[in-house]
């Protein structure tokens, strides 16, 4: 095969044409079309970032574009849409918006945003010169305020019959900018940014045959509803479950692509590599319906993980990229919101989501920016943002999961920030302490400097004590050590161990030691017979979960260590290794 040919990995590629006109790699969503057309003719999607987002809206707007007809059948070239095209191909005159472009910072937005859609309405306007007269093309053009040059623009269309697609990407994104900023004037900058916003969807709602709004937050689509009543949230509709993101069988036939064109190695095995990258990108579901079915990738972390592995024929040294890892500032952006004393509730869900990694809600699937705090509305935008994933339908709630791996490390990064601000934790040390754990076997320098850290943060955070925030406080630095995947709370032999620490012997082989670790924690009042009553009961867990087949066949290889640790409130009650 000639390596011309060979379509380039898409890593940071937003745009369908730029994929399909330069030969990128395109996992083909085009038989979505005409269920969305089915749906309705006002939609809104809300899914995290880094699935696809922008790649496929711009995907529906050259399909339905007449001013891309004459481009139909280089973009569209052996995709399914292809030789299923639908009545509406390329029908529209279409306006498309990505607001993520349409100004930061609270201070000029609504000036940013509507010098940005007059930016765009300027160029449609000169895109479809040819369907206007000159008085309407020298009108739009020289009219300032972008919704006066919408009701031009309407107004002509109207006239003429034409049929007008609105598309946005990221419609949410001014609701995300003023959560981001945060403060006490939170609430009252929201209400006051969706009165400009909401006055553009008056608008919207008369002037266009069908609109498709994407993004990642719910807010913003609450609050437009007085003004825009007809639109249609298909967030959570099965159908549209696997619309966005990659399946197992899209990664699967990637990877082969590349090894049959020759830039993975021959013998590279597709199957290891499906299954070292599961538990750090997979794992996400959008609709209850298939809560227990095949889950989906993240878009962005397979090809960041492909890249590299067709650059350097190897994992990545880092599993989580870099520019994954700074989103785990939208928790802070989520728990530092302004609203009285509130934000303590909001960190002990975060901290009992980090601790057990899972929690149960009912899902909300829009609400006002002023609620944006309350209990359910708060772990819903967990979800929205991808944080959080759908685990097991319990009637009207759900029980919620972390997704992976890289989520994992968003909430234990924050978490360790948190922790940090009360009592600080000597990195080096705590590095050089994890080394002899992993190499050596000397598993109590880290163990002790650990609890160390509980202790000091419990003495200025009462709320800290209990077994949940024990778990969570412990997890946070265990994760540090990338030599070992943490799995906490993994069922082993009909039971549910707090810490396996698998070491990670496809990229150091050299690791001489495996653990488990069972925590168990007492009041500060307990008694010794209590705290001997804990130590029995996490020594017959520990022998339990020794020898389940998981154990051994993860951890063969080196020895493993039965550790475990019983706090009484803040302090070390007992600490040893079981044989």
């Amino acid at each position: 095969m000639e390596k011309a040919a060979v379509k380039g990995i898409p890593y940071g590629v937003a745009r369908f044409d730029e994929v399909r006109n330069e030969n990128f790699y395109y996992v083909d969503k085009t038989m979505y079309l005409p269920l969305l057309e089915g749906a309705s003719k006002y939609l809104f999607l809300i899914r995290p970032r880094r699935f696809g987002k922008s790649v496929f809206v711009s995907m529906m707007q050259a399909y339905y574009d007449i001013a891309k007809a004459d481009c139909f059948d280089t973009l569209f070239d052996g995709l399914w849409i292809k030789e299923h095209p639908t009545p509406l191909k390329n029908a529209f005159q279409v306006i498309y918006f990505d607001f993520s472009l349409a100004g930061a910072g609270m201070e000029r937005l609504e000036y940013t945003f509507n010098d940005y859609c007059c930016a765009e309405l300027d160029s449609f306007i000169k895109q479809y010169k040819d369907f206007y007269d000159e008085s309407t093309f020298e009108k739009v053009l020289a009219e300032r305020d972008a919704a006066s040059k919408l009701r031009l623009i309407n107004s002509e269309a109207r006239r003429k019959k034409y049929l007008l697609y609105l598309i946005i990407d990221e419609y949410d994104n001014f609701t995300n900018v003023i959560l981001s900023e945060g403060g006490k004037e939170v609430f009252r900058n929201l209400t006051h940014a969706s009165g400009f916003y909401r006055e553009y969807f008056k608008i919207f709602k008369a002037m266009f045959t069908r609109i498709f709004m994407i993004g990642v937050s719910p807010v913003t689509l609450d609050d437009l509803t007085s003004g825009y009543n007809i639109g249609w949230n298909i967030s959570q509709d099965s159908r549209f479950n696997y619309m966005l993101g990659f399946s197992e069988s899209d990664v699967r036939t990637m990877f082969q692509y590349y090894k049959d064109y020759g830039k993975l190695r021959a013998d590279a095995d597709i199957e290891a590599m499906l299954t070292e990258m599961k538990p750090w990108y997979n794992n996400y579901c959008f609709a209850k319906e298939y809560i227990d079915e095949e889950r989906l990738y993240n878009c962005d972390m397979v090809l960041y993980y492909l890249r590299h592995q067709v650059a350097f024929n190897r994992s990545p040294e880092e599993m989580v990229d870099m520019n994954v890892r700074t989103d785990y500032k939208k928790l802070q952006m989520l728990a530092d919101i302004d609203r009285g004393n509130l934000k303590e509730k909001r960190m002990s869900v975060i901290e009992e989501i980090s601790a057990t990694g899972s929690i149960v809600m009912t899902l909300k699937t829009s609400f006002p920016a002023e609620s944006v705090t309350d209990d359910d509305n708060f772990r819903s935008l967990l979800y929205y943002y991808g944080l959080l994933t759908m685990k097991k339908s319990l009637g009207r709630r759900i029980e919620m999961e972390i997704p992976n791996n890289c989520v994992k490390e968003q909430y234990w990064s924050f978490m360790r920030d948190y922790f940090n601000r009360s009592a600080r934790v000597d990195m080096t040390a705590l590095q050089d302490e994890m080394d002899q754990m992993s190499f050596d076997g000397d598993w109590m320098p880290l163990i002790t400097r650990i609890a160390e850290a509980y202790r000091e943060n419990s003495s200025v955070r009462d709320s800290i004590l209990g077994e949940h925030n024990l778990q969570g406080f412990f997890k946070a630095y265990l994760a540090l050590n990338t030599l070992y995947l943490v799995e906490p709370e993994i069922e082993l032999n009909y039971g549910y161990s707090d810490f396996l620490m698998m070491p990670d012997k496809a990229r150091y082989p050299e690791i001489a030691h495996s653990y488990i670790l069972e925590l168990k924690y007492v009041k500060p009042t307990a008694t010794d017979a209590e705290v001997e009553a804990k130590s029995t009961e996490a020594d017959e867990q520990l022998h339990q979960y020794a020898n389940d087949k998981i154990v051994k066949r993860l951890c063969q290889g080196t020895q493993l260590h039965l550790l475990q640790v019983v706090f009484r409130g803040a302090e070390i009650a007992h600490c040893s290794e079981i044989n």
